[in-house]
């Protein structure tokens, strides 16, 4: 059986990163996934772990995202009794939980710049060192992280090390996201119904064609998740039923009409294209943090043509 097989989908970009994947697992090296929030990540690494030789090794969790600043070094590296006011007993950290198996850092671009340089040591010569000890101790721990931001943007900032970028990005994996594969949202779907028909004891609902034309036409900013969610919704709702486009919620029927309708009026006094084009790019990248394929995508472009026009109204460094 190949754990790969749970990651739903035949899109060219999906299938190439699924061979990438499935090399890497037989290794040991360390591996960067890359991909907006709700594009599968987690799902990628689990595959990733139990295709290796460490499958039957711990595989341990972290959302770097989820934990106070103060708590993620001790959550991670463990700590010693009396390292800190509250340190009332030894504390094992995850590296020494995950030690022959593999440990998750998911949202790593959240990980704290205090807690990086700790990591980097640990990727660079396997010590793990608990607050408040005297000795480190050398584990052996396959590390998978993940994040949902350009990790560069983060580095221009000051506020993500390029040494531990660089040791993490050995090899890279690039999700690609729901609406660059939009060939998968059916087979998706129905993965889904069966999924929750079988959860809730309920009949499988199905897609009718003008509903799958729907979907394929919406953007998907939450990605498979959103994907998911709404298929758990229509099967609790709409059990053994066609789904119709008037079953769907309305926020995905009506994303096509304004990208249809283009009104846009030059003013009177006309316009300076280049001011405009400059400030359609820097809200584009304002409201997606930085991150460049999704300011491409917003702005209908490719991302080598935004970065080249980023280049060219000295916006490269946002």
């Amino acid at each position: 059986m190949s754990y790969f097989n749970s990651i739903i989908g035949q899109a060219p970009a999906l299938e190439s990163l699924i061979r990438s994947a499935q090399v890497v697992a037989a290794t040991d090296v360390t591996v960067l996934i890359k991909g907006e929030t709700g594009t599968g990540k987690e799902v990628l690494a689990q595959a990733i772990q139990q295709s290796s030789p460490r499958a039957n090794k711990p595989f341990i969790t972290l959302n770097c995202a989820a934990l106070p600043e103060s708590l993620v070094e001790s959550e991670i590296f463990g700590h010693k009794k009396g390292a800190f006011t509250g340190a009332v007993a030894d504390k094992q950290g995850l590296f020494e939980a995950a030690d022959g198996g593999t440990l998750f850092l998911d949202e790593i671009n959240s990980l704290p710049l205090s807690v990086q340089s700790k990591l980097l040591r640990f990727l660079e010569n396997g010590e793990c060192m608990p607050i408040g000890a005297n000795k480190a101790s050398k584990l052996d721990v396959r590390i998978i992280a993940a994040t949902n931001t350009d990790l560069n943007t983060l580095i221009d900032k000051g506020e993500f090390r390029s040494d531990l970028y660089f040791r993490l990005n050995v090899i890279p994996l690039e999700l690609p996201a729901l609406s660059q594969r939009k060939e998968d949202i059916e087979p998706l779907a129905q993965h889904f119904f069966k999924l929750f028909g079988s959860a809730h004891n309920l009949e499988t609902p199905s897609l009718s064609k003008a509903a799958e034309k729907v979907l394929r036409n919406y953007q998907w900013p939450g990605n498979v998740r959103e994907l998911r969610n709404l298929c758990e919704r229509l099967c609790i709702l709409l059990p053994g039923k066609i789904i119709e486009p008037e079953n769907l919620p309305r926020e995905y029927t009506v994303v096509a009409e304004p990208a249809a309708n283009n009104n846009f009026v030059l003013p009177e006094l006309g316009l300076q294209l280049d001011a405009l084009e400059a400030d359609m790019i820097f809200q584009a990248l304002t409201r997606t943090k930085g991150n460049r394929s999704k300011s491409a995508r917003l702005l209908g472009i490719s991302r080598d043509t935004l970065l080249y026009r980023m280049q060219k109204h000295g916006l490269a460094s946002h």
